[in-house]
């Protein structure tokens, strides 16, 4: 077994010890895991590289994660399922099942919200696979080796993308604040620096002679070179793209053995070998939102879902908004955090039947290694409008042969939530976000979708213990009409008061990074750019909401207008670019009039609230109705309808009073 030790060393009660339901108390666990793995074993075959890691004396490649477990003081009442939260950048995300926001302090102390999966028994799991998150206080990371060839450590070139929101002459060699693949020679004559407005626009080369890879202030005491440096400063929006040789490789698709190998140990481990869950869990489930959302299409690509002792880790999966990407989990200096589909190599395929790039020739499925091997897990791929307004997200349910919509395997699902942006939303409807300060052109999209997933998981349960078949996928539709290219919309958005629009959207781009990429290895940085993919995007209905996809109830009895796109401030440079194409996706809030008078008097084609209700008990009405529709179609659990009906109260009374005005 790979998992070696799991290490507790802490163990406290979780949320003053609460009792949840029948399930009682639970207590948070803490610690590390540590790995030893074959990497000849056939099951480790798919690690990119892990060949060339350092080896101990028994020929076992050796690493360890951090590790955390909230789990049932008395564990025979609890579900006998563990949900593993694949942590997003070292952060805790599954407690926002439960309604909680993601902390922005990651050592603040976990919170318990509504208490959703705790009520469900689940014991939940995180553990590290990123290997290159800091060792910062209350992050969970991987701490694993580099590459080494014949000659020492690898080298070769890397790329990294950079954009600001307000001036600064540093940038990291690094996503965010991880650790760096610092410059191997700060004089690289080939090293190169482009910079460009949109994500496919032409890049403009910076000359050499204009930046660094030593900070001034910094000549003495960084030997390393982490960091590009401008004396003339970077433009705030603006998106920099940075070519140069390193010397540091870290095997980051042991990320994958990690999470593998962690949730098989909990499975099947016995108590003597000191698993905490010896005997007590039969199924596991693995949510990623995002940046984990696309490691896991990475891992269901990859497909090494067997230990060593070839047995199932697991069960069932949800990407969530992950869009059609992937990313460089698995690649020779590979960077994790990457997270923009315009520079992500091997996005195809996309779907999850086998499908064929009319342009490329290339074929392929997203589960082929998986089927090869006969175990599928059930998958559940649920997005939101961003993903879409990005424009990959389409791209895993389309036929591109034919622009039909793809055929659909019997283990996946394909969830859409319309008019959704990228993380839930805050209500009333957020103008900065705490998270970075970023402004949108309108207040940030309002609309809470956990209930949404809160169903989802209710029904991959079913599916995978019980074999209930789940609601049918719901998503915009080529077949059916509710799909359209996102630039077809742009006019109608247009019509609408204080909303500006894009001069254009935004396409995945087929990218060639040289003939090893399917190997994890990119030959050619930057890449050859070649043809758009096509950008599809929910059809609007007459309050300019989705038609396409699963419909809240604000989106079907609406008093405001929702979407999955928001462009920059002016006060934060490009305000042509939508925000979050360098991460943050983000949607906005755009209340309908309040009466038929305002409407009339500032020229908005949308009815107005006075005019689409005969009441305050008439909406509250109808939006009982639409979210009863929901559950019985399985797509929203009915102990939720009050929390629903609820918040469309609050916001009957905000949009339809003064306190939505613009």
């Amino acid at each position: 077994m790979a998992i070696t030790e799991l290490e507790i060393t802490n163990r406290t009660s979780f949320a003053s010890g609460v009792p949840f339901g029948d399930v009682g108390a639970y207590e948070l666990l803490e610690g590390t895991a540590h790995y030893a793995v074959d990497p000849s074993h056939a099951r480790n075959q798919g690690i990119t590289d892990l060949g060339l890691a350092p080896r101990d004396s028994a020929g076992k490649v050796v690493f360890s994660s951090d590790f955390s477990m909230l789990q049932p003081v008395n564990l025979d009442l609890g579900n006998r399922r563990i949900l593993f939260d694949v942590v997003n950048r070292g952060r805790k995300t599954a407690l926002t099942f439960n309604g909680v926001p993601i902390p922005t302090d990651a050592t603040a102390p976990l919170q318990a919200g509504n208490g959703y999966l705790m009520r469900r028994g689940y014991t939940v799991v995180w553990g590290g696979w990123q290997a290159d998150v800091p060792p910062t206080p209350g992050l969970i990371g991987l701490q694993g080796p580099e590459a080494v060839g014949p000659q020492g450590p690898l080298t070769g070139k890397i790329m990294c993308q950079f954009q600001c929101n307000e001036p600064t002459q540093v940038f990291l060699l690094a996503d965010r604040e991880h650790l760096a693949n610092p410059a191997a020679d700060p004089e690289e004559a080939g090293a190169t620096l482009t910079v460009r407005d949109l994500p496919n626009s032409p890049a403009i080369p910076v000359d050499r002679n204009q930046w660094a890879f030593v900070r001034v202030e910094d000549e003495d005491v960084e030997p390393q070179h982490s960091h590009v440096y401008m004396p003339s400063g970077f433009e705030p929006g603006k998106i920099y793209q940075l070519v140069y040789t390193t010397n540091v490789s870290r095997i980051v698709g042991l990320g994958f053995v990690a999470m593998r190998d962690a949730v098989s140990f909990l499975k099947h481990a016995p108590a003597a070998a000191g698993n905490p869950l010896a005997g007590a869990i039969d199924y596991a489930y693995a949510i990623g939102r995002s940046q984990s959302g696309r490691f896991l299409r990475q891992y269901i690509h990859t497909g090494i879902n067997e230990d060593e002792e070839d047995r199932t880790a697991l069960d069932g999966i949800i990407p969530h908004v992950a869009g059609g990407m992937r990313g460089e989990f698995n690649m020779r200096f590979g960077q994790p955090s990457k997270d923009v589909c315009y520079i992500i190599p091997e996005m195809f395929p996309f779907t999850d039947t086998p499908q064929t790039d009319p342009v490329t020739g290339a074929q392929g499925s997203l589960l082929d290694t998986m089927e090869r091997r006969g175990r599928v897990p059930k998958i559940m791929f649920t997005n939101t409008s961003a993903e879409y307004w990005r424009g990959d997200a389409a791209l895993i349910h389309t036929d591109l042969e034919s622009l039909t919509d793809a055929p659909e395997s019997p283990s996946a699902r394909r969830y859409h939530f319309a008019g959704c942006q990228h993380g839930s939303g805050d209500f009333p409807p957020v103008e900065v976000r705490a998270t970075d300060g970023i402004r949108g052109q309108l207040p940030f999209n309002s609309v809470d979708y956990a209930p949404l997933l809160r169903a989802a998981l209710d029904n991959l349960d079913r599916w995978v213990s019980m074999g209930e078949e789940p609601p049918a996928s719901r998503h915009p539709s080529l077949n059916d009409g509710t799909a359209v290219e996102s630039h077809t919309l742009l006019e109608r958005f247009a019509q609408l008061p204080n909303v500006r629009v894009p001069a254009q959207t935004t396409r995945a781009i087929r990218l060639d990074y040289g003939p090893e990429s399917h190997l994890g290895r990119t030959t050619k940085l930057p890449a050859d750019e070649g043809a758009e993919f096509p950008a599809l995007v929910a059809d609007l209905d007459e309050s300019f909401n989705e038609r396409g996809g699963i419909r809240l109830p604000d989106l079907s009895v609406p008093v405001a207008t929702y979407t999955g796109w928001n462009l920059r401030d002016e006060s934060i440079g490009n305000p042509g670019l939508f925000i979050g194409i360098t991460g943050g996706l983000a949607g906005w809030t755009l209340p309908l009039p309040a009466t038929q008078a305002e409407r009339e008097s500032i020229g908005d084609p949308r009815a107005s609230i006075e005019e689409r209700y005969a009441s305050r008990e008439d909406y509250l009405e109808q939006v009982t109705r639409a979210a009863m529709d929901l559950v019985s179609e399985g797509y929203l659990l009915e102990e939720d309808v009050a929390e629903v009906v609820e918040l469309a109260g609050r916001k009957y009374d905000y949009f339809a009073g003064d306190g939505g005005a613009c």
